[in-house]
């Protein structure tokens, strides 16, 4: 028997609603094929099966929760083994160490998140693979001078080490056999963190809520909880500062209204979006510190390699923020495509995790809401988000006359621990310029 559990899948991601099984009790089933959809406060998340076989039992049902480490399914693949999944795993190995430790499979568990952001639509629709690999344990070897040393860990507690540039052979593991887990990792994390003074922001209890006779009560969902916690950190931990401006975008309107359609001949809807957004990233390259984040902990301002500019996609579930990797990187014409692209995939809860991952920095469209401006709020640990407002013909005065002209309004939001109002005014100037100059964003 093979006994397949929710995985955990990373991203902050510990829970989940059931949307859908593929299958029921006693149904073939073949390795790869989609066995549930699984709604988290990320994505909607197709889990396939792991291994070809029968259906014995199922987890929750339809509309009930389920927590990482529950049980999704039992399969009968027709052979005789042990209900424990690693136990499993390690019988089908053939004997090739003379180690006391349980000989595993040695797998590649390394994954490359990155993908490439958004206005008005966008979709690269993927299956979020998930499987029984962090059940399953995995092994590491570190050559030394005299001889080969092995560790056990989870493939999440490696990719965590990684991410986070810990030693896992300096981390002591509490798992079966010394297996180093995700906890572990945690916990040495923070015990690298306790001889440094703290500087957590003060938790604040929310007051009692009281009801009265005829208001209605509505539980919020999977993905609005994600938001609550989300716009909570960081309202707590930021101190945020907007400053907000106007630019006259009149060439860049001409200059769009010029290449609209030869854009379109090429498959490619041309939105201001992708002007934004290339000119957000040559702003980035003179003024680095809009592409950081703040460790407060380590004292230590941490500059992105990448350039991963978030798009704000209002869906009907509640808002969510896919990112486009290395956007500097890009075409004019590959940001607008992948804006598209990402937008439809958030609007159809298709995104993949990894869409949503390492994001730098944040874009926010007032102007698809008709509104004028706002003061968005930072998405931690990220340090700026700019806001976008609605384009509109206004009469200003050049050279003494009065014309009209179109004028886009602006609002960038930046933390200020880090960032003073001098720099971020002088970001904004940078932004400006190459926004207001459309040839500038086509030079190199």
């Amino acid at each position: 028997m093979y006994n397949f559990k929710f995985a955990d899948i990373g991203e902050g991601i510990h829970e989940g609603k059931i949307l859908e099984w593929k299958y029921k009790k006693g149904d073939k089933i073949k390795e790869g094929e989609t066995l549930v959809i699984v709604e988290t406060d990320k994505v909607n998340a197709e889990i396939p099966i792991p291994v070809d076989g029968i259906i014995v039992e199922l987890g929750p049902d339809e509309g009930e929760m389920i927590e990482v480490g529950d049980l999704l399914a039992t399969i009968d693949e027709g052979e005789e083994g042990d209900d424990d999944v690693e136990e499993k795993e390690t019988s089908k190995k053939a004997d090739t160490s003379s180690t006391d430790e349980p000989e595993e499979k040695e797998k590649d568990t390394d994954t490359d998140s990155s993908s490439d952001d958004d206005e008005d639509e966008g979709g690269v629709v993927g299956k979020l693979e998930s499987s029984d690999e962090v059940i399953e344990s995995s092994q590491e070897t570190k050559k030394s001078s005299s001889k080969s040393e092995k560790i056990l860990a989870t493939p999440v507690a490696r990719k965590m080490a990684s991410d986070l540039d810990i030693d896992i052979f300096q981390v002591k593991g509490t798992g079966e056999h010394g297996r180093v887990l995700k906890e572990d990792i945690e916990n040495h994390k923070q015990s690298d963190k306790s001889s440094k003074p703290s500087m957590k922001a003060a938790q604040i209890d929310a007051p009692e809520i009281k009801t009265y006779e005829g208001d209605k009560c509505e539980k919020i969902s999977t993905l609005r909880r994600s938001v609550v916690r989300a716009m909570t950190v960081a309202n707590q931990i930021i101190p945020h500062t907007t400053l907000i401006d106007e630019l006259d975008v009149t060439d860049l309107v001409n200059f769009r209204n010029d290449h609209k359609e030869k854009a379109a001949n090429e498959d490619v809807k041309l939105t201001y979006m992708a002007f934004i957004i290339k000119a957000l990233t040559r702003a980035i390259k003179d003024y680095p510190i809009l592409n950081s984040s703040f460790d407060q902990a380590n004292e230590e301002i941490i500059y992105r390699k990448d350039i991963n500019i978030g798009i704000a996609v209002d869906t009907p579930d509640g808002l969510i923020v896919p990112n486009i990797k290395n956007a500097d990187q890009m075409s004019l014409f590959g940001i607008a495509n992948r804006v598209e692209e990402l937008a439809k995939s958030a609007k159809d809860r298709k995104i993949q995790l990894s869409d949503l991952q390492k994001g730098t920095i944040s874009i926010t469209n007032f102007g698809a809401f008709d509104a004028i401006s706002g003061t968005p709020i930072i998405k931690h640990p990220e340090v700026a988000i700019l806001g976008i407002g609605k384009i509109d013909k206004k009469p200003v005065v050049r050279d003494n006359e009065i014309v009209i002209r179109d004028i886009l309004p602006l609002s960038l939001t930046f933390d200020h621990r880090i960032i003073d109002g001098a720099d971020g005014g002088r970001a904004m100037l940078a932004f400006k310029k190459y926004l207001k100059d459309p040839l500038l964003l086509l030079m190199n």
